[in-house]
């Protein structure tokens, strides 16, 4: 789960993470009311989306009198916001961070982020700040510092020693740095998070280290002990259908691409999605139904699909475990008489109950078209959407 940044930026504050003062608006008059109460200019209006590259994509303001405050929201808010992250489509803004103005003299980069590699939760620096660190990592990977930390041990003075060096800060501010980043791995451990991340993080004239920018990840499966962590969660960032998904347990993902898909197993799904794109075609999302899913889940999953636009045909892919062919063959048959299909499936099963389930969707009078292996489901949906 995502949150904006002026939220990740509360749990900063309760962890005496240092940020800049600075509060959400949702209106121009409301954002002028802000910058009024900060009592200086210049302040930044920067767009709240749940998406990286703002400011390239010029939702990250300098405003310096009260006139430019109102000026800049009025352009901000309302604004279809593209960046690298949010895709062509882009995103509208509904809300507006307003913040005090800054003297910065360097800009670092410093996240928390798990490494299923190792175990360990890995503090990522580097003297590159502002930039995209994917672009530091692909052209100079020589610049990001890397602090493995074993989780049973928790983090120690050498490794904030060890980011601190590595990021070559002055030794009057290695002191307020390891208190930063101390407070910062108990916030990611405490909130069970899969990434915590500033860029940038600010030097500033008054040699002060401050947390300009706040992004937080959380793990889905660990929000049912953090209650006030879904109290920030904003459905207008999200995809309507993966909205809808999330109401039955199905693992969704909307795509790009015409094929929709349906499959039980994530790994499964992943190679599905593979052989779509192998065959010439492009998968229109992630579903997976999971091995326990039961005849209503499928029929949800299956409704789900059918209303996506730009879904041209679809494939099912079962491999019957704890999931039977019997029942996702009820799911299915469910689905099409409350729904209507109208678009070609082509369905592939083996497993438990396989000829049960075959004599289910045999009966059923749908137009359904068999496939005798994976790679002959692949090609055959290929062939019906145009690929």
């Amino acid at each position: 789960m995502k949150i904006h940044e002026y939220q990740a930026k509360e749990l900063f504050q309760k962890y005496d993470v240092p940020i800049p003062r600075g509060r959400v608006a949702f209106s121009p008059e409301e954002a002028l009311s802000r910058a009024q109460e900060l009592g200086s200019f210049p302040v930044v209006i920067k767009a709240q989306i749940h998406a990286g590259g703002r400011g390239k994509g010029g939702g990250v303001k300098l405003a310096r009198s009260a006139q430019e405050v109102r000026e800049l929201a009025e352009q901000i808010i309302g604004m279809n916001l593209v960046t690298h992250q949010t895709g062509p489509a882009g995103r509208i803004v509904k809300k507006v961070l307003v913040e005090q103005g800054l003297e910065i003299e360097k800009e670092l980069y410093l996240s928390l982020v798990a490494d299923r590699a190792t175990a360990k939760i890995v503090v990522m620096a580097s003297q590159a700040g502002g930039m995209d660190i994917e672009e530091v990592a692909a052209s100079s990977p020589e610049k990001i510092i890397k602090v493995f930390i074993n989780p049973l041990q928790g983090i120690q003075a050498y490794h904030c020693r060890q980011a601190a060096y590595g990021l070559a800060l002055s030794p009057a501010l290695i002191k307020p740095f390891t208190a930063m980043l101390k407070s910062l791995y108990r916030l990611f451990v405490d909130y069970d998070c899969s990434l915590v991340e500033i860029n940038p993080l600010v030097l500033t004239a008054d040699q002060a280290v401050i947390a300009l920018d706040a992004k937080i990840n959380f793990d889905d499966n660990a929000l049912f002990r953090h209650s006030d962590v879904v109290a920030y969660r904003d459905l207008d960032e999200e995809d309507p259908l993966e909205i809808e998904a999330s109401k039955y347990n199905l693992n969704y993902i909307n795509l790009d691409g015409n094929v929709g898909n349906m499959v039980n197993g994530a790994g499964l799904a992943m190679a599905t999605m593979d052989l779509i794109k192998l065959a010439g075609a492009e998968p229109a999302n992630f579903l997976d139904v999971g091995g326990g899913a039961s005849a209503e889940m499928v029929e949800n999953g299956f409704r789900i699909i059918l209303s996506d636009p730009n879904v041209k045909g679809i494939l099912i892919n079962i491999f019957g475990g704890i999931l039977r062919c019997d029942v996702l063959a009820e799911g299915v048959v469910q689905a099409a008489r409350k729904t209507g299909i109208n678009v070609p499936v082509v369905v592939r099963m083996e497993g438990t109950n396989i000829d049960e389930g075959r004599r289910i969707l045999a009966e059923s009078g749908l137009d359904l078209i068999t496939a005798v292996d994976l790679k002959d489901a692949a090609q055959k949906v290929a062939q019906i959407v145009g690929a």
